[in-house]
């Protein structure tokens, strides 16, 4: 097969034609073959609007096949992909739509309360020039529809979408756009065996969780790679049902979700808003084998009151990572769920996945690593210190091919020798399992010592009655910084700050026993799973 989306898509209907390869709840089931079909004409609707080979789409929308359609449509048609995250606030999509020239915007109607593209007019009204003026094509996603009425639908397609704003293309309702080029099929064929592997399939706009997003460019060779390797670690097969609660916007539900499912043949079962019981209730009724998440998503199901009369039996593989993983969060996955392979694995935006354990690994390397090297990576430390800790570098055919319109953040980023400089700190031990320190960034020093907030973390998470938490470094006249300890206690449990402290006293060294402790009802985090921890900074100062 050649190395690129649009073939894998070819590939998949003729493999897996008949399957299922999207299992909506609530909306439409679709085999491989009607998947290529769907996604063709998705493709000649593009070509029909002008979209040329190398042209941005973005799509701002959630979970639901109209993503999967409009992303492999674009690719299909020889375009590159910036998916938007769909948290973001109507100026901050405006950033990420105008900085990558986005030709077609692929737009959500009301979906948790807010009008997408409104939001958008609104915020390119606040420009002296207007941001969107490279758009050509604007597509209405019918998302805020009641359950009851089918996604394809006339009623359900026709949702009446925000004015357009002056000087931009009126939005097209779904059902419009995806019939716009049926006179166009041969075109979007040719167009997609002209595609080749080294052209860049996606920009994927980092986090921000430090400032400005950075968009992280791959090639189809890349986005192919990473996914067949996470899909060989997993041993996923056409036999697996694969329930996507990540969100497509992000790497872990586009490249870890859906292109693994296009290469495996697996069915893709979206969930468009995480909700532990929702979940549990999809698992049952979908017989769903594959759930991979953030430590959060565990979590919450293994606290749910309804657990125990629901049938999860049919899990088999969880992968867990985004986030620093409690062992002990890892030890109840094996003995209080039903899978039968808990991995654990590492990756970032500009590397997708970069470690992985494996099935058979022993339990407790799978709850104190990442995993071993996987899609080719090799793995450095920088500068290692007394435990052999140091910021972990990243080498290998799949690290991003650079950052859109920033040569200079590439520089920083990538060094000479090719090395992806990650801010994350790690060991490796002999047989080459990474194990996870913390963020370069979140580590401060309380007297002299360097402290890892996930090693408290790490601590607090095996405290009765703690079900999450974080520990940032705050000012001290005497230190330096000292510790504060976020928590967020588990249902129907009381702590105080004395319980907190003491059970630190007993585990860890004075310097690494938080000072503070402040209790909350939620951590902030991204769609990632990440604590938003300058954000907690910012709050304490």
């Amino acid at each position: 097969m050649k190395l690129t989306i649009p073939a894998a898509v070819d590939r998949a209907a003729s493999l897996f034609g008949g399957r299922t390869a999207i299992a909506e709840p609530d909306g439409p089931r679709i085999t491989y073959s009607e998947l290529q079909e769907r996604v063709r004409g998705i493709a000649s609707a593009f070509i029909a609007r002008g979209i040329e080979p190398g042209d941005r789409v973005a799509i701002w929308s959630p979970n639901t096949h109209h993503w999967v359609l409009g992303a492999l449509g674009a690719l299909y048609a020889g375009a590159t992909l910036v998916p938007v995250n769909t948290r973001f606030t109507g100026p901050e999509a405006l950033d990420v739509i105008s900085r990558s020239r986005a030709r077609a915007l692929l737009v959500a109607d009301d979906f948790l309360g807010a009008d997408r593209l409104a939001l958008l007019y609104a915020a390119a009204a606040q420009e002296p020039v207007t941001a969107l003026g490279r758009l050509s094509t604007l597509v209405h996603v019918p998302v805020g529809i009641s359950p009851a009425a089918s996604a394809e639908s006339p009623a359900a397609s026709a949702s009446s979408p925000a004015a357009a704003a002056d000087g931009q293309p009126e939005p097209l309702a779904w059902a419009e756009f995806e019939t716009l080029g049926a006179s166009l099929t041969a075109a979007a064929v040719a167009r997609a065996a002209g595609v080749e592997p080294e052209q860049v399939s996606d920009i994927l706009f980092t986090s921000g969780t430090t400032g400005r997003s950075k968009g992280a460019m791959s090639a189809h060779r890349q986005s192919l790679g990473v996914a067949g390797a996470w899909a060989e670690c997993g041993e996923v097969t056409s036999a697996d049902r694969y329930l996507v609660v990540n969100p497509f916007f992000h790497s872990f539900g586009y490249k870890a979700g859906i292109l693994v499912c296009l290469l495996t043949g697996a069915t893709l079962v979206p969930q468009l808003v995480y909700d532990p019981r929702h979940a549990m209730r999809l698992i049952e009724a979908e017989r769903v084998t594959v759930l991979p998440g953030a430590p959060t998503i565990y979590q919450a199901i293994l606290d749910h009151p309804d657990r125990a009369k629901l049938d999860l039996s049919s899990l088999r593989l969880a992968v867990t990572g985004a986030a620093v993983v409690p062992v002990v969060l890892v030890e109840r996955m094996q003995t209080e769920l039903s899978f039968d392979t808990v991995l654990t694995a590492y990756g970032l935006t500009e590397a997708v996945v970069v470690t992985m354990c494996r099935p058979g690994d022993d339990p407790r390397l799978v709850a104190t690593t990442s995993g071993r090297a996987t899609a080719g990576f090799e793995i450095g430390i920088a500068t290692p210190d007394e435990t052999g800790a140091g910021e972990i570098l990243l080498r290998g055919p799949n690290v991003m091919l650079g950052y859109l319109d920033d040569p200079a953040a590439t520089k920083e980023a990538i060094d000479q020798q090719g090395w992806l400089h990650t801010g994350d700190i790690g060991t490796l031990d002999a047989d080459g399992n990474l194990a996870i320190t913390d963020r370069l960034k979140d580590m401060y020093i309380c007297g002299g010592f360097n402290v890892y907030p996930a090693e408290v973390e790490q601590a607090l998470a095996r405290l009765p009655g703690v079900a999450d938490s974080a520990v940032i470094g705050i000012p001290d006249q005497r230190l330096g910084e000292v510790g504060k300890a976020l928590v967020v206690p588990g249902p129907g449990h009381q702590l105080t700050a004395e319980d907190v402290i003491g059970y630190c006293r007993e585990r860890l060294a004075n310097f690494k026993v938080p000072r503070q402790v402040e209790f909350r009802e939620s951590l902030p985090r991204n769609a990632a799973g990440k604590v938003l921890k300058r954000q907690l900074r910012e709050e304490a100062r």
